[in-house]
């Protein structure tokens, strides 16, 4: 099973950029989407059933061209959580859960905490999803969490670790509660495979950052320890420009 993830920075607009065209050449069994900044009926759903995407489902925020996960696949899921339960969270629309058999995939995007407002939100979002996740473990072992998760790891994950020491997405508290969760049951599918420096997911777009490779490394997709042995590939597509993030993918046998 080959399971793409990707911040697309408005759904409408990456589609706009070809990126109908770039789904139906990586050819994923399912694709979590991130970000989509639209409502289901916003959506040009012919075309990605045309490509194979028969089973589309849709978490949209309840504020306008904001926020919103989706996930594509090309079978039917056994079930399809929309949301975490949690009214804060939902209203935002940053979870979608879709089960496969014994896998379950979830679609997250985890809140930046870019002002001094945004920063407790995301703080409490962190601490409220960790234990959703300590309770949906329970029935759901074989978890698949792949999204943007707005924080950079270590500083092999980050282009300028000094500079950006006290910038969102690299703080102390936001790399522990990553490092934190991943010690609770979780494999950083790509940095599993992978231990080589300057492999980004986010770029800025300003400064010419993108052709300069400075980039973050913020979307993952963290694999539910369980399934270690069943870790095939992982990998980051820059390539793919349809938006100022880049698609990510792990492949599970």
């Amino acid at each position: 099973m080959k399971i793409f993830s990707y911040n697309v920075n408005g759904i409408r607009a990456a589609m706009n950029k070809g990126f109908v065209e770039w789904l139906s050449a990586a050819n994923p069994d399912v694709i979590c989407l991130q970000e989509i900044k639209a409502l289901e009926s916003q959506i040009d759903k012919e075309s990605l059933k045309a490509i194979g995407y028969h089973y589309l489902y849709f978490h949209s925020a309840e504020k306008k061209g904001y926020s919103g996960v989706a996930i594509l696949s090309k079978t039917e899921p056994n079930h399809i959580e929309i949301g975490s339960g949690i009214d804060y969270m939902d209203k935002e629309g940053r979870i979608l859960r879709a089960d496969y058999g014994d896998i379950s995939i979830m679609s997250l995007y985890l809140p930046s905490g870019t002002n001094t407002n945004r920063l407790d939100h995301k703080l409490q979002f962190m601490a409220d999803f960790q234990d959703y996740i300590n309770q949906l473990k329970k029935t759901h072992p074989n978890l698949i969490i792949c999204g943007d998760y707005n924080i950079c790891h270590e500083a092999i994950d980050i282009h300028d670790p000094v500079r950006n020491a006290n910038v969102s997405g690299f703080l102390p508290v936001e790399r522990k509660w990553l490092d934190d969760f991943l010690k609770n049951g979780f494999i950083d599918s790509f940095r599993f495979l992978n231990k080589e420096p300057h492999n980004y997911s986010w770029w800025s777009y300003r400064a010419n950052a993108r052709a300069n490779n400075k980039g973050w490394r913020i979307d993952y997709c963290l694999v539910a320890q369980p399934l270690e042995n069943r870790i095939q590939r992982a990998a980051i597509l820059p390539e793919a420009k349809h938006s100022d993030h880049c698609p990510i993918f792990v492949e599970i046998s």
